[in-house]
């Protein structure tokens, strides 16, 4: 058995978090099983296993597609298709290697459907698809992209083309696909099935003329709930995504009383956006970068006033997010989003709500004025105070500035604002002499 590695062990550990949960919340199922006749023993006709493959080859989908090729068994699988849509590998090349040799040896026919329109297999999928007994591809579909080769020289050259094809550097469609030799027109499903070996059909005529049926059971296969959220998070959209949002609500609970629901939804997606960047290729400094984004993001929240560190925290953020990914990219409306919605909650938004929470009613508050108390933080002219053990906004009294736990006493109240001035060293206006 091999070893976990820590990811794996990541992705078991929030797997049963997340099952915990979902048992408490909707109880646990009750399963009866009923019997018709006891003593009956009914064979299951053989299958042929429809095996959905979309996305970047993560972990949890090799794993996924080595345990279909691993539990084969010829006596009830006439065949598996796996349907294909992938352009990357995240994975290490000896996982890809296992893969191929699993595909290779497997006991029944492997075939590969590039399909529906729109998918693709480019990389090392490619290279996995091209080991297949039998290969489909549909109108509007694409394959080739070899890139570098991943798999060694122990399953020969791809598709039997020269080592130097132009197909390592570009893909090619569905009619030069076929014209090359490459796959076989299969534009839907069933006509991919129709095509494997073992697959049984038969022709019926009805009043629109005689149809192909099916005769041999189709079994389609897909990753579990559990295990597709995991690939989905591993992708660099989502993974990006929840980074940022993981991070923007740890911010906004700095500034609130108590551990609320922000703080546990933030430190939720943080953790999760942990396993997906782990899974990708991201760059360590990148990551860095995004999070002292946040950090300086999170000074001018405390300052109630976007400033400079709004724009360094801006800069670094659209750097960090440009180059996080080494190989990868998102799209730029992923890009977008994920800058304008970030730039808009933490420099917009959260201020004003951290001004309203530093901030207590002044209405009928005149009594305060007269009133002494001490700097929370510089006054320049705008910070915080703390009069009568509450923090208030404040600003100086004509711009003399106060130190850090300087005493101050309140001059005047504007709305929500106090204004202050220097118990000791106060600017003196002369005209009211």
């Amino acid at each position: 058995m091999r070893p976990l590695s820590p990811l794996s062990l990541l992705r078991r550990v929030l797997a049963v978090l997340l099952t915990m949960t979902a048992v408490i919340v909707l109880g646990a199922p009750t399963v009866v099983a009923h019997s018709e006749h006891e003593g009956e023993v009914h064979t299951p006709p053989a299958v042929v296993d429809v095996v959905e493959v979309q996305g970047f080859l993560d972990p949890v989908l090799v794993d996924m597609l080595a345990d279909v090729l691993e539990s084969l068994d010829p006596a009830e699988t006439v065949a598996v298709v796996f349907q294909v849509d992938s352009t990357t590998s995240v994975v290490d090349d000896a996982e890809l290697v296992r893969l191929a040799e699993l595909i290779v040896a497997a006991p029944v026919p492997v075939s590969f459907w590039v399909g529906p329109s729109g998918a693709e297999a480019t990389g090392p999928m490619a290279r996995l698809v091209a080991l297949g007994d039998d290969i489909g591809i549909a109108p509007g579909a694409h394959l080739g992209a070899l890139g570098d080769s991943v798999l060694g020289g122990g399953f020969g050259l791809p598709f039997g083309l020269p080592v130097d094809t132009d197909l390592v550097d570009r893909a090619v469609g569905y009619e030069e696909a076929i014209e090359r030799g490459l796959a076989r027109s299969a534009p839907v499903l069933l006509e991919q099935l129709v095509g494997v070996p073992g697959f049984e059909v038969r022709t019926v005529d009805g009043d629109d003329g005689p149809s192909v049926q099916p005769v041999t059971p189709t079994r389609f296969r897909q990753l579990d709930v559990v295990a597709q959220f995991f690939h989905t998070v591993a992708s660099p959209a989502v993974a990006y995504l929840l980074l940022l949002i993981g991070m923007g609500l740890l911010v906004f609970e700095l500034y609130t009383a108590g551990v609320g629901i922000a703080g546990v939804i933030g430190a939720g997606c943080f953790l999760l956006s942990t396993y997906g960047l782990g899974v990708l290729p991201a760059r360590g400094w990148a990551v860095g970068i995004l999070v002292f984004a946040f950090v300086g993001f999170a000074i001018d929240v405390q300052a109630g006033v976007p400033r400079l560190w709004s724009i360094i925290g801006t800069i670094a953020l659209v750097a960090g997010s440009v180059f996080l990914f080494e190989g990868q990219s998102f799209s730029w409306i992923t890009l977008t989003v994920g800058l304008l919605g970030t730039v808009a909650g933490v420099v917009g938004g959260m201020p004003t709500m951290v001004r309203t929470r530093f901030s207590t009613p002044t209405i009928g508050r005149e009594w305060i004025i007269g009133e002494e108390g001490t700097a929370e933080d510089e006054l320049s002219p705008n910070g915080t105070v703390r009069v009568r053990d509450a923090v208030w906004r404040a600003t100086t009294n004509r711009a003399t500035p106060v130190e850090p736990g300087g005493d101050i006493r309140v001059t005047g109240v504007d709305g929500l604002w106090l204004e202050v001035e220097p118990v000791d060293g106060a600017a003196r206006d002369y005209r009211r002499r």
